[in-house]
């Protein structure tokens, strides 16, 4: 990444810190990925846990990312033979790679509310 001096860098550097970042903001983009990640950082669940855990997103919302995840090998997707089947959501090792960035988000979130939004924000 950028030194903390802040050099001047040339434009081939500054294509090749940009890239993986662009990369991981595709994966990881828009609002509700990280919060299902972080539901399945508990253990395994069913889709209607999960939907109960994450206020505010659809059945249909979830549905398209919980496939966008598997399809990134950052969730896995057990069915089960019972009647009525049984599907459960599990994070992979490589959904345990982002737990670093989750931390570092989260702690950059708690210090950003309160600097922005002067509220007392309690860790959990």
């Amino acid at each position: 990444m950028c030194p903390a001096d802040k050099k001047i860098h040339n434009s081939q550097e500054c294509s090749r810190n940009i890239m993986p970042v662009r990369d991981a903001l595709e994966v990881l983009n828009g609002r509700w990925k990280l919060p299902i990640l972080i539901a399945l950082s508990f253990g395994k669940k069913r889709f209607k846990e999960i939907s109960r855990e994450i206020p505010g997103i659809t059945d249909k919302m979830l549905s398209k990312e919980l496939k966008m995840l598997e399809a990134n090998e950052l969730i896995s997707r057990t069915v089960y033979d019972d009647f009525p089947p049984v599907v459960e959501y599990d994070i992979t090792k490589h959904g345990e790679t982002l737990w670093k960035v989750i931390e570092e988000l989260r702690n950059w979130g708690i210090s950003h509310r309160k600097k922005i939004m002067g509220k007392k924000v309690e860790m959990v």
